[in-house]
């Protein structure tokens, strides 16, 4: 029989240029790599052995007759072989994510061991196939089961799609459904033209699918620095993790790289980036590389987290302190550095990348230093956070937030008039949470902006519970946070929830920070206003921290401005800021404001604010925040004395 082998060789040559632009795809050791490139191995042995077999028996005068034995033995161990590896890579694509499936792939290459024996043994048995002394080749009886045993594997490859396909994308179960599809169809033209070898083209065609959809280094590899992308770094350390390898990982994130981009044009920035790449690169070397996000670096370096990794930081932040020359720019671009160890400081990718996003989070946060190692207490505080969050986010949704009031008095009468509410959480699965902790992290994750609206809400209530019991009371103070001026329609919002109780606009009073006021000052001028048509009043909250000044007092209207404590604690000890205090009084009563003073803990600094002419005195020395029932209760008993 002559064979036609010219498809084969076609496909040898297509399979060589595949191998050539993949054999850098994917630089992640796992075990789905590893069966790409044995898919390679095996289909390259097959077809060669195969194309070397067909013409030693086509020619048995020019090649030994042992050598003929010995390639076409090899031959029927490839074949098979071709299928169980496509199998196996299957299996390792969809178990990629969910552990590796050593088990399974145990059993499910029995089929191929017993195969395998079977060619050992065909020497003798001559059950596969015979080749004589004159170089004639006869098929064996079984010959028909080096195919079954492909196509077997095929249809097995199949199977495990359909079966785990709920733990794939469905652009990945129809990739994977190629390869037993194109053995499907070699089958129906290996029958209908028996002389044209495709097992191997057949092969070569599903890997160049898999190679464009699922080894391609474009999904690997970051396009601008030539680095391993995000991607190749979480599956690198997913990998390690499971081997129990000691590795740590450095961040270098840059500071305000929008402002390089601003400066001098998106493509000179993008020409610092391979810069800087090209510069970390050989710094890191035999360590790996990657581009983490747009303007951050991570090397992955293995070992134990040791002193020699300080001395490398170190080195790595002098140098980004030195200025960049590229192309006729020149410029320092700053950076802080993360740094995070397996498993001295994490045990999982969830931790470890939570920890060095958070260690960067904290260096460009921090004023003395660039760089933050990523240890259990910094962990611990960051699982903390994340505790937070989940206790605020329960309590937004169930509306179980804890208001307290603390009570303020007025000067001129006596009694108390008006209140501060006080956002509190005095339970919570962790204990006790303290606003100097939760409050930060409500404004962080914007969560304060609907907080907010449901303190209003029920300051409201309270306001109406008082006025039912014919309390008088002037009314309530609300804290807006900045992150409340960044909404659209804030003022209509504050005024659906005072209207939908049906309080009266003049008892609700919103205070405000000097931070505020000095960031937004536009959006709290014009929110101010629309309030202040309404009836609402506005209270500027901790004046003297530093923030705002007297002008932008006078540009704001007001009604109360809030003496902040350290000035009255302040003026205890110092005369000069004794006399600021009395000025500020005089200055604001003048500007037609009200004065409050807070943080009054003792008659000494009660007598002193008196003696300023101050109206309202918060602190303390007169009441401490209190829940809604106990305030109620105060107020009420305050207002029979």
């Amino acid at each position: 029989m002559q064979w036609n082998i010219v498809a084969e060789c076609i496909s040898g040559i297509n399979l060589i240029i595949i191998w050539f632009y993949s054999r850098k795809s994917n630089l992640v050791p796992s075990l789905r790599n590893r069966l790409f490139q044995f898919c390679f191995l095996v289909t390259f042995c097959a077809m060669s052995f195969n194309i070397a077999s067909t013409i030693m028996i086509a020619y048995p005068d020019k090649f030994p007759y042992l050598l003929n034995w010995l390639v076409t033995t090899v031959y029927f161990v490839a074949t098979p072989l071709m299928g169980m590896a496509y199998f196996f890579y299957t299996l390792a694509t969809v178990f990629e994510n969910r552990g590796n499936p050593p088990k399974i792939l145990a059993w499910t290459a029995l089929p191929g061991g017993i195969y395998f024996l079977l060619v050992l043994w065909n020497p003798l048995s001559k059950i596969l196939f015979s080749i004589s002394k004159d170089g004639a080749y006869t098929r064996g009886p079984l010959i028909s089961l080096t195919y079954i045993i492909f196509y077997l594997y095929g249809v097995a490859a199949m199977v495990a799609v359909v079966v785990w396909r709920k733990y794939m994308e469905r652009a990945i179960i129809r990739i994977l459904a190629i390869f037993p599809m194109i053995a499907l169809v070699v089958i129906v033209v290996q029958q209908l033209y028996p002389t044209v070898i495709l097992s191997g083209s057949a092969a070569t065609c599903a890997l160049l699918i898999i190679y464009l959809y699922l080894q391609n280094k474009q999904n690997s590899v970051d396009y601008l620095t030539g680095l391993p992308n995000r991607q190749e770094f979480l599956k690198m350390i997913e990998l390690l993790i499971g081997k129990s390898k000691y590795f740590n990982i450095t961040v270098l994130s840059l500071r305000g790289f929008k402002r390089i981009n601003d400066t001098y044009g998106q493509h000179t920035g993008d020409l610092l980036l391979q810069e800087i790449a090209s510069y970390l690169k050989g710094i890191s070397e035999p360590h790996c590389l990657y581009r983490f996000s747009g303007d951050e670096f991570a090397i992955l370096s293995y070992g134990p987290l040791d002193a020699g990794i300080g001395t490398k930081v170190e080195k790595l932040e002098q140098r980004m302190q030195q200025a960049w020359n590229w192309g006729e720019n020149n410029c320092v671009v700053p950076a802080v550095i993360g740094v995070v160890g397996y498993p001295e400081c994490a045990n999982t990718v969830e931790d470890l990348i939570s920890g060095i996003e958070y260690s960067v989070s904290m260096a460009k946060g921090a004023s003395g230093t660039n760089v933050y190692f990523c240890g259990h207490e910094m962990l611990n505080s960051l699982h903390r956070r994340r505790k937070i969050v989940e206790i605020l986010e329960k309590n937004l949704r169930d509306n179980s937030f804890s208001v307290f009031y603390q009570p303020i008095i007025s000067t001129s009468t006596g009694k108390y008039t008006v209140a501060e509410s006080l956002l509190r959480i005095p339970d919570s699965p962790i204990g006790p949470l303290y606003p100097n902790e939760f409050i930060p992290i409500a404004e962080e994750t914007g969560m304060i902006v609907e907080i907010t609206y449901q303190i209003l809400d029920k300051v409201c209530g309270f306001i109406n519970r008082l006025s039912r019991e014919n309390i008088e009371f002037d009314g309530v103070h609300v804290n807006f946070s900045g992150r409340q001026f960044s909404q659209i329609g804030l003022a209509e919002k504050v005024a659906e929830i005072i209207e939908k109780n049906q309080t009266p606009f003049s008892r609700i009073k919103i205070e405000i920070t000097e931070s505020i006021l000095a960031e937004n000052a536009e959006a709290v001028e014009e929110f101010s206003l629309e309030m202040q048509k309404r009836g609402v009043l506005i209270e500027l909250d901790d004046f003297g921290t530093g923030y705002s000044n007297i002008v932008s007092v006078m540009n704001t209207p007001l009604d109360t401005v809030k003496l902040d404590k350290s000035l009255i604690w302040s003026a205890m000890e110092k005369r000069e800021t004794a006399a600021m205090v009395k000025s500020l009084s005089t200055v604001f009563h003048e500007m037609g404001l009200q004065v409050l003073a807070e943080g009054v803990e003792n008659e000494e600094q009660e007598t002193f604010v008196k003696s300023c002419g101050i109206d309202y005195i918060q602190g303390f020395y007169f009441s401490r925040p209190l829940p809604e029932e106990e305030a109620f209760s105060f107020i009420k008993n305050a207002q029979s004395l």
